[in-house]
């Protein structure tokens, strides 16, 4: 009730000329979406669908812009990997890509996680889209987790889960491609001030922290707040039988999938549209993988509505510019200066966490970009500095709703999201604690803030 009606004054505030009363109605419409999804009383997708018909209905801003996430290749390949899931269970695939992607880690819960976070951190690597690791891995781990004697709703089901959603995104996040927030960190750039951010650059300077470290700090908690063992005997380890024709098929367009995701620095073909493609081919007659009609029973869609309406509160919040409005405030509210450069970069990377909460994390950087270049100044950084740094905000996530693919994940697995609300708050506490120190003396050594 508390959001609804601050929701409700926000939008109903007298304000002085039409420009401030459309701010105070966008961030109203994004008050009362990102509340709702951050206290998860009502499911994920009704907020969604609510606010899409509240911004439509009111017209504060265009319909083009609040709806402007359905366009986009992101958008689809959600749709494309959620057929993709649902057809590597179907064909069976899973179970085998289980069995030999992490049979060698099978013996212990703490084997099994660790597997889980080498398998998934090797996917950042050649899978440049975060919903569609999750979604190939989900099946992979359903099988995994029944081979260990972890039933769906058990602890260890649920760290397993968590473990490979957590590493999708927040180790991602260091390696340039493997996230939509780092492309958008790139793009914005590169149009905003001619910045090129280099692959190699980007990962030198966040992977062995970033990276590596929250891996080992993400096994670890999980580990700790989901305790279990796996079974004496697990089921599932008797020698799989040959490739059936429709494993082989499955396959065929999953190995097509990952290698055209992996060179489209080549024909510069959109992740989207390669997942689009790959889960119309699950569907095609005869050939396909899941009978058409049987298609709206056995792929979930509602996290597709999710993650368009997440991108149309972005879109929102960067067509009113709120960044240009609150930014002459920071530099006296965060207490930044020259010549204090720890403080700045706790001061900066904290500012880049708590944005990327209000607009999540695909929106951070559109929002911060245009404060780069004032803030460099202030600092006495360069502007890539400043930019490189907002990846730190992006990737340290308080509540699971700011990380759409991770949503989408758990309606896949069937997890609750209070399950994740459980983790993440308190990686975020041990990442500002332990990482966070640790990034700036990288940095330092890197001579990022001379």
């Amino acid at each position: 009730m508390m959001v609804l009606a601050c929701a409700a004054t926000l939008f109903l505030w007298p304000a002085a000329d039409p420009a401030q009363a459309t701010t105070l109605k966008v961030v109203a419409l994004a008050v009362f979406a990102i509340g709702l999804w951050a206290t998860a009383a009502v499911p994920e997708y009704l907020v969604a669908l609510a606010f899409l018909f509240l911004a439509a209905v009111t017209a504060v801003v265009p319909n083009e812009v609040v709806f402007s996430g359905f366009t986009t290749s992101t958008l689809w390949l959600v749709f494309g990997g959620l057929i993709m899931a649902e057809a590597v269970r179907a064909s069976g695939l899973g179970i085998r890509l289980a069995s030999r992607l992490l049979g060698a880690f099978s013996g212990t819960y703490r084997r099994a996680l660790i597997g889980t976070m080498l398998v998934t951190t090797a996917l950042c690597f050649v899978m440049p889209a975060t919903v569609g690791r999750i979604l190939l891995m989900v099946p992979i781990l359903l099988a995994f987790c029944d081979r260990l004697g972890f039933k769906p709703g058990s602890k260890g089901f649920t760290g397993i889960m968590l473990v490979m959603l957590i590493g999708s995104f927040q180790v991602g996040a260091a390696i340039l491609p493997a996230n939509i927030p780092n492309l958008v960190l790139a793009g914005s750039a590169e149009s905003m001030y001619g910045v090129q951010i280099l692959y190699l650059e980007y990962l030198k300077l966040h992977f062995p922290v970033q990276g590596l470290a929250k891996a080992v700090l993400t096994v670890l908690l999980v580990e700790w707040l989901f305790r279990d063992q796996v079974s004496a005997s697990p089921p599932g380890s008797a020698p799989l039988p040959p490739m059936s024709p429709v494993e082989w098929r499955m396959a065929v367009i999953l190995g097509s999938a990952l290698a055209l995701w992996a060179t489209d620095f080549v024909h510069h073909i959109r992740p989207g549209w390669i997942g689009l493609g790959a889960g119309l081919a699950c569907l095609l007659p005869r050939l396909g993988i899941i009978d058409v009609h049987a298609m709206n029973d056995r792929v979930k869609l509602s996290g597709f509505f999710y993650i368009g309406a997440v991108l149309g509160v972005a879109a929102m919040i960067d067509f009113v510019k709120l960044s240009t409005i609150v930014g002459p405030w920071l530099p006296s509210l965060l207490g930044l200066a020259p010549g204090t450069d720890y403080w700045n970069f706790q001061m900066l990377s904290l500012l880049s966490t708590i944005t990327a909460m209000l607009a999540t994390s695909p929106g951070q950087p559109a929002l911060l970009g245009p404060l780069a270049g004032d803030l460099a100044a202030i600092t006495g950084w360069n502007v890539k500095t400043v930019l490189l740094l907002y990846g730190i905000g992006f990737s340290t996530i308080l509540l699971p709703y700011q990380v759409p693919p991770v949503i989408v994940g758990l309606y896949a697995a069937g997890i609750p999201v209070r399950e994740a609300a459980r983790v993440f708050p308190l990686q975020a506490l041990l990442t500002l604690l332990l990482l966070w120190p640790l990034n700036f003396a990288w940095w330092w050594l890197l001579g990022y803030f001379a």
